[in-house]
């Protein structure tokens, strides 16, 4: 429990900058004809809130189905990646724990689970859970609450609260900012997303940057394996000295 509870408390601010997200797409759903319970429902049953958007969306247009699967899968391509790379993390779970852990694998809880991987500190299962029920809860509960104050929200966009999911992944993208190879990475990335969705369109440009970072990382030299410094115990400072 100790491990759950220090997950929970790590994930806090993380929880807390998702709330206007769960309330955005709660109001979007909303406006696009949801009920409450359908749009909490789809929070709780999904909790993707990129693909959600993108969704939500598409749903209200006059599209084929098959292209709202190809969009949606070409926003949540990348977790194909946290996947593959969250496997060894997961070797020592039961099978219904690691069902549950790969529905909770988010953007943040990948990131996080990469910093702790490197410290002492083990990835159990309560740490993770903890990390993630922080985040799930609060989704699907302010989804409800996007919905049913909708119509004082208004046109999100006129907020500017459209904003908010690039603001999101800035921030995630930074938190690996001491990195061997993160700036030739981040720019070609970066660089790749911004032509795709001038020649492409979105949400293309998503997987196509992933894709030529993947490339960029696989094509530079090799570097020593990060760590994450810690400081030295008192104890061994001063014996050092």
């Amino acid at each position: 429990m100790s491990d759950f509870f220090k997950g929970a408390r790590q994930s806090i601010p993380v929880g807390v900058s998702t709330l206007p997200f769960a309330i955005l797409y709660g109001a979007i759903a909303a406006t696009h004809g949801h009920s409450t319970f359908e749009a909490t429902l789809t929070s709780a049953a999904l909790f993707a809130g990129a693909s959600q958007l993108v969704g939500i969306e598409l749903f209200s247009h006059n599209v084929p189905a098959w292209l709202i699967v190809l969009s949606i899968f070409a926003v949540n391509f990348r977790h194909i990646l946290y996947s593959a790379a969250a496997g060894p993390y997961f070797s020592k779970f039961s099978p219904m724990q690691k069902l549950l852990a790969f529905f909770m694998l988010t953007d943040p809880q990948f990131a996080e689970m990469a910093r702790r991987s490197e410290t002492p500190a083990p990835v159990s299962f309560s740490w993770y859970m903890g990390f993630a029920l922080a985040i799930y809860l609060p989704w699907v509960g302010f989804t409800a609450v996007g919905t049913l104050f909708s119509s004082v929200i208004g046109d999100p966009k006129a907020l500017g609260l459209d904003v908010l999911l690039p603001l999101y992944f800035m921030g995630s993208l930074l938190g690996f900012r001491r990195r061997p190879k993160f700036l030739p990475v981040a720019a070609a990335s970066a660089i790749a997303s911004i032509i795709a969705i001038k020649l492409v369109g979105s949400p293309w440009h998503v997987s196509i940057g992933a894709l030529a970072g993947i490339v960029t990382a696989a094509l530079l030299p090799v570097t020593p394996k990060y760590t994450n410094p810690q400081p030295m115990p008192p104890a061994l400072t001063e014996a050092a000295e």
